[in-house]
């Protein structure tokens, strides 16, 4: 396992494009970066802080979580939100977000501050469609994480940190989903905590265990299949990336490592290829 950039303190919301390269942020330091094919590393967006997940737009720039979910052009630094935080009583703020095929974004809000010491209160499961409407999906969610679809788009994964599982939905053609049911079990949201995840092409999920040192992975019926060891405890989030989508890049936080800004980005070579992620195309 590579470390190919380090010096953060909370990397989060890893994003492959094939043209330019890795796009990650840091959630306590703010800004969003870019891990270039050469290994060179640039701020693309200053300063936002708390961006806890990203996505690629069919117009340029990316689509980001935190207070709200914004568009953020890379060119100048233009940005229209999306979502704003009052459209959802009693939310506090957005995390992790992915995309479905026809470029819906789904994002998870919080409904209280996960670094202010508040007890938990459970948040939603959204979806903004492609005219710029939101609709709720689910809710009781303690700690909203990783977001992902099964390879036939049938089928919506989502961590529930504070639960310490996986949650699975059934997806109707329209986007909207149905009940949950628990997919996988890591631990109990403290020993365990499910983070962010990226779905394989073979319908494996690749779950980011933020207090387990490991990337846990599971077949597409629930199993565990086997676990990655990873150099530090805190893994936030993966994303497959490289031209043939079999790099595993992980990316960690700082919390029970040497110093304070010790969040890094690892790579290594897997067995399975991931899933191309459909940009977004909500419209701007």
């Amino acid at each position: 396992m590579q470390q190919l950039a380090t010096g953060y303190g909370l990397i989060e919301g890893p994003v492959w494009d094939p043209a330019h390269g890795l796009y990650f942020s840091d959630v306590l330091k703010g800004g969003v970066f870019l891990l270039d094919h050469a290994g060179t590393v640039s701020q693309m967006v200053p300063k936002r802080r708390g961006i806890g997940g990203m996505a690629l737009h069919e117009k340029g720039g990316l689509v980001v979580g935190g207070r709200d979910i914004a568009w953020v052009s890379l060119g100048d630094g233009a940005t229209k939100t999306l979502l704003a935080l009052d459209a959802i009583s009693g939310a506090t703020g957005f995390n992790d977000l992915t995309t479905d095929r026809a470029g819906r974004i789904y994002v998870g809000s919080l409904a209280y501050k996960v670094f202010g010491g508040e007890a938990p209160r459970p948040g939603h499961l959204h979806v903004i469609d492609l005219d710029g409407t939101m609709r709720t999906l689910s809710d009781g969610v303690l700690l909203t994480n990783g977001l992902g679809f099964s390879p036939d788009g049938r089928h919506l994964y989502h961590s529930d940190a504070r639960a310490g599982l996986v949650r699975a939905y059934d997806v109707a053609a329209d986007g909207s989903v149905g009940p949950w049911r628990s997919f996988a079990v890591l631990g109990d949201g403290q020993s365990a905590v499910p983070d962010g995840l990226k779905v394989a092409g073979d319908g494996s999920v690749w779950v980011a265990d933020a207090h387990g040192a490991r990337v846990a992975v599971f077949n597409a019926d629930g199993t565990h299949r086997h676990d990655l060891t990873v150099p530090l405890p805190m893994v936030t989030s993966v994303c497959f990336g490289g031209d043939d989508l079999c790099d595993l890049y992980i990316v960690t936080g700082s919390r029970g490592g040497p110093h304070e800004n010790c969040g890094s980005i690892f790579r290594t070579r897997v067995d399975v290829a991931g899933l191309t992620l459909s940009p977004a195309r909500v419209k701007l």
